[in-house]
């Protein structure tokens, strides 16, 4: 059900999808998705004891480096984690058990320390001689260029960039050949995609889009499973028609792992993301589809009708922004685990849904929407 507060001005032009999401809604909303039981292991990784590496991650103990970092481990590589240190090295995931856990635990490394310490970047990774880096948490070009002056054999610098370098654009899903943005917010990525280009390393660039899943620090799915928990509407801007488009972060450790050593993977790009696109109204009603919660209230407002001050209403950009994964596809053999909803799921199981979250609910400025005074849930 969707209920219009604020008409919408000036809609994108670009035509959506055709599919209404109807999968999504009516009454075939099951009470809970089924959703893979079993530990996490994807197939297709086999690694010989003389094709090991000595493998860092530049961070690796959020999100995205913690899946990466098992992967890599299970498969028998040596994996240290370059870290400040402020967050535990390693732990136990959801669905993870003990012997799993403590096989990982024995196994990893650690280096602490400042990746913005260049003189310390420079001589710890020089006297350590890694054969392959991740960087999973660089964000400007100067912080990539010590660790390449130190690693002068290095064999692969793979590294984790943004689908949110590309130009906004009428001509959608966006390609690996896109036009880019140097002045987006994600700028400092593209700067080191350049700087990779520029130097004698073998590297390869993986751009996601919006990445879910278990553990996720940014409100992603928790925006909207905080809001179905607590029974309330859904303030979606504009018509809900935007198409926007997620990737498991599952999905994403899984094809970190495939370009490792691999020649087709060698200066060049990857988009990574599910291989469906989704409205944000389709969005939200998958969230509640994968939590087991009636269908939501989906309230449309005008953004420029409002002043949220520096509170960000709604955990998307207002537009029309995914990409094309055919070329993981065709290179790599790659192919997403996960379904939509059932990655959702996933998400939800293995966290929210166990009282875990990142960030506590605040509805603040959906009460300025729904015109309400703040309530306190």
């Amino acid at each position: 059900m969707a209920r219009l507060v604020v008409p919408q001005q000036n809609q994108l032009s670009f035509s959506p999808l055709a599919s209404s999401l109807s999968d999504f809604s009516g009454t075939r909303l099951q009470t809970q998705i089924q959703f893979r039981r079993k530990a996490w292991q994807p197939k297709g990784f086999h690694v010989s004891a003389s094709s090991t590496k000595k493998i860092l991650i530049m961070g690796g103990t959020r999100f995205i480096g913690v899946f990466l970092s098992r992967l890599l481990v299970k498969e028998g590589h040596q994996v240290t984690l370059f870290t400040r240190g402020k967050a535990p090295i390693t732990q136990q995931l959801p669905g993870e058990s003990d012997s799993d856990f403590s096989d990982f635990s024995s196994k990893i490394k650690h280096l602490k320390g400042d990746r913005k310490d260049y003189d310390f970047v420079k001589s710890s990774l020089s006297a350590e001689g890694f054969d392959v880096v991740y960087d999973i948490n660089g964000r400007e070009a100067e912080e990539v260029e010590p660790i390449i002056e130190a690693l002068p054999n290095l064999e692969q610098f793979i590294y984790c960039s943004s689908a949110g370098v590309y130009l906004k654009s009428d001509l959608l899903p966006h390609a690996e050949v896109d036009a880019v943005d140097p002045k987006s917010r994600h700028k400092g990525k593209l700067e080191t995609e350049s700087l990779l280009q520029s130097k004698d390393v073998n590297w390869t660039s993986i751009r996601p889009v919006y990445i879910y899943g278990p553990l996720n620090y940014n409100p992603v799915e928790e925006w909207f499973f905080h809001r179905l928990k607590a029974g309330r509407p859904i303030p979606i801007p504009g018509s809900g028609i935007q198409i926007t488009q997620l990737g498991h972060v599952k999905d994403l450790a899984t094809v970190f792992v495939q370009v490792l050593g691999n020649d087709k993977a060698s200066k060049q790009v990857f988009n990574i993301a599910g291989d469906k696109y989704v409205t944000f109204d389709g969005l939200a009603r998958a969230c509640a589809k994968a939590g087991g919660f009636p269908e939501p209230e989906i309230i449309h407002y005008n953004p420029k009708d409002f002043d949220f001050g520096k509170k960000k209403p709604f955990p998307f950009r207002d537009q029309h922004f995914f990409a094309s994964v055919d070329k993981a596809k065709s290179v790599l053999g790659w192919e997403p685990e996960f379904g939509f909803v059932e990655g959702l799921a996933d998400s939800y199981n293995l966290d929210f849904g166990r009282g875990t979250f990142r960030k506590e609910a605040d509805f603040s400025t959906d009460d300025i929407i729904l015109g309400k005074s703040l309530v306190s849930v």
